[in-house]
């Protein structure tokens, strides 16, 4: 029997988090037709950014990997709100993982893992998605990593 996402989230000891309020002028996540596209999403917890700076430099590549599942723990909330909770997300179609890199970092791959792991946990197999992990220059507020996600819905 398949399980459901809300059901893995328990079984992982996780629980979606509040949805972080927007920063500035835009919506956490929005609904199109059989779509939910997320706003970029930071590692916030509690309402807080967890971690600051460059990977590569200020932020190792294991804690941007950490800071990229918490950023797509807060992507699925903001998408799971906007289509009336997660058992009703179908499947992960699209993740951009933005990483804010020191200009001689190459391991965006590596940081993304992070996001990508996290999504195929909650969502098994219909969790696996096309992906783009981008280095940047910086990130609102310094944040190491930026998510952003594209899920499919059920619609009645």
């Amino acid at each position: 029997m398949t399980s459901t996402p809300s059901a893995r989230l328990a079984d992982a000891g996780l629980s979606l988090p509040a949805v972080p309020a927007p920063v500035a002028s835009y919506v956490p996540a929005r609904a199109s037709g059989h779509q939910v596209f997320t706003s970029g999403q930071l590692p916030f917890v509690d309402g807080a950014l967890e971690m600051a700076g460059k990977v590569g430099a200020e932020v190792n590549p294991d804690d941007a990997a950490r800071l990229a599942r918490t950023a797509a723990l807060n992507a699925v909330a903001a998408a799971a709100a906007a289509a009336g909770g997660v058992d009703r997300i179908r499947s992960v179609t699209k993740l951009v993982v933005y990483v804010a890199s020191d200009p001689s970092f190459t391991g965006q791959p590596a940081v993304a893992n992070g996001a990508s792991k996290l999504l195929q946990e909650v969502f098994g197999e219909d969790g696996i998605h096309a992906r783009s992990a981008v280095g940047v220059a910086v990130l609102p507020l310094d944040s190491p990593v930026e998510i952003e996600l594209i899920v499919e819905v059920v619609t009645d």
